[in-house]
């Protein structure tokens, strides 16, 4: 019987960093999770470089996008969650309103708008959103 590993033993818990950082919901708290994101960016490329350069501008981007739309859409606080998957990164932004996102129609003559979610499903492997009495978490599964 073959007893060679099924996984990267690279790939460890001890060698995967997770982070979670919680937030006020203030509108300067977007700036404050895309930091975040990138800290944990950052401590990731250090043990595993991106496969490419845009998957560290994407993840950057979706983690703006979840937490501007935590603070326009959900009172109060939310939490960013972000950790290593074996082949890219889990973010999950948990917020106080237990509404799922659902997409809408772009219409420039309103100011703007509308390209958010649309924009998340475009460059996210995999989205869920996962709702309580309490809230919901949205989950993003990138490459990296």
């Amino acid at each position: 019987m073959a007893t060679e590993p099924r996984w990267d033993e690279t790939l460890t818990s001890e060698a995967i960093p997770s982070r979670t950082t919680r937030f006020a919901g203030e509108p300067q708290c977007v700036t404050g999770a895309r930091l975040a994101a990138e800290e944990f960016l950052g401590d990731l490329a250090d043990r595993v470089p991106p496969a490419s350069a845009e998957h560290w501008d994407d993840i950057l981007l979706i983690v703006t996008e979840l937490a501007a739309n935590a603070v326009q859409y959900a009172p109060g606080p939310f939490a960013l969650r972000l950790r290593r998957t074996f082949d890219g990164v889990h973010v999950t932004l948990r917020d106080t309103n237990p509404t799922p996102p659902a997409p809408r129609s772009f219409d420039p003559r309103s100011g703007g708008g509308g390209v958010g979610w649309h924009l998340v499903h475009a460059l996210c492997d995999q989205v869920s959103v996962v709702t309580d009495d309490r809230g919901k978490d949205v989950h993003a599964f990138l490459p990296w």
